[in-house]
């Protein structure tokens, strides 16, 4: 049995549900709200330290961190393969998705909170809206994120460094950009990992109605997308 603790809002939720609806899975939902706090519920937190979506269980078997959750559903359920049999392909879907763990997530939240979530939490009753501040782990999404995202629930785009946070977005469209020259997916010419691990990214920028970074002079993220 397959049980997703997760969340509209998260694009690593979204990661896993479409890895896990491109292998034609059915599965359980728990839904988190986390502009609720649902996920600082000491009940969670047994199951996810770090208080964040995803969190999937098969079978008993507790697994975090999206991308890992997204490599086992594929390993363990292999009809409909999302990695090349190709040593070097795999290895470059591999830098793909590590390049969103390491910079694009956290570049990602930051965005998504000074633009919309630090409206939503901002009408929470007063108490309620420090507990949520407050209630962060130490080590969240990034090594600091408990004081960065105080700051930007606080200052939203006057909030240090956010024009940087953009740009390195941005580089990441053109990376796109550079790759799709040459093949309709990410890498190697098929649909992969890699896709899935970018796609609730671009997805969120256009949520944010924030299209216009690929629409107007980047083509072929515009035929991905």
């Amino acid at each position: 049995m397959l049980e997703l603790y997760h969340h509209g809002s998260s694009v690593c939720a979204a990661k896993v549900r479409f890895a896990l609806a491109e292998k034609g899975l059915k599965w359980e939902g728990h839904y988190v709200d986390i502009l609720k706090g649902d996920q600082f519920d000491p009940k969670y937190m047994k199951l996810n330290a770090k208080a964040v979506v995803p969190t999937l269980v098969h079978d008993g078997l507790v697994l975090v961190e999206s991308t890992v959750i997204n490599e086992y559903i594929d390993e363990v359920f292999p009809a409909r393969p999302l990695k090349s049999d190709v040593a070097k392909d795999r290895a470059a879907m591999r830098l793909w998705t590590k390049a969103v763990d390491e910079n694009l997530h956290p570049a990602c939240g930051e965005i998504t909170f000074s633009c919309c979530h630090r409206h939503i939490l901002r009408r929470l009753p007063q108490p309620e809206f420090e507990a949520f501040l407050n209630s962060t782990p130490p080590i969240s999404v990034t090594p600091r994120w408990h004081a960065r995202k105080k700051e930007i629930v606080l200052l939203g785009f006057g909030a240090p460094n956010m024009a940087a946070t953009f740009q390195l977005y941005d580089n990441y469209l053109q990376k796109m950009e550079d790759s799709l020259a040459s093949s309709p997916w990410l890498v190697g010419g098929t649909f992969s990992l890699a896709d899935i691990a970018m796609a609730p990214y671009v997805n969120r920028l256009d949520m944010l109605g924030m299209s216009e970074m690929w629409t107007e002079n980047r083509p072929h993220v515009t035929d991905w997308f």
